[in-house]
């Protein structure tokens, strides 16, 4: 993430568990935590990514990403790409983020298309 948001951070281990591969990245300012959850169909899919929106309190579309893009009341992002969502959660970041300073909001984003465009094979 350092070519992206200017800081060096740690990753902690990543996990699988429940079909969802995780990954936590810290450094001294703050932290976020990324998911992938894989899923077997396009109805859990729909279903899961609706009740991402609901946990994590929808707030709205965004465009850009994935099939479908949505943001959460701390600014969170959650992208649907085929039977797999990403969740960008960015709750353990400070208001401002690298360098320079970013929202946390515009930082998940940017993550989001850092990650999708891997995914993608950009």
């Amino acid at each position: 993430m350092h070519d992206v948001l200017a800081v060096t951070g740690k990753v902690g281990k990543p996990t699988w568990s429940d079909h969802t591969y995780s990954c936590h990245y810290s450094d001294a300012n703050g932290s976020f935590e990324l998911s992938v959850k894989e899923l077997s169909s396009w109805p859990q899919t729909y279903a899961y990514f609706g009740a991402r929106g609901a946990s994590l309190g929808y707030t709205g579309k965004a465009t850009g990403l994935g099939q479908s893009t949505f943001n959460t009341k701390d600014g969170s992002v959650v992208v649907r790409k085929d039977w797999k969502t990403l969740t960008v959660d960015i709750s353990g970041l400070p208001p401002q983020f690298g360098m320079p300073p970013t929202s946390a909001a515009d930082t998940a984003y940017t993550i989001a298309d850092v990650i999708m465009g891997c995914w993608n094979g950009d």
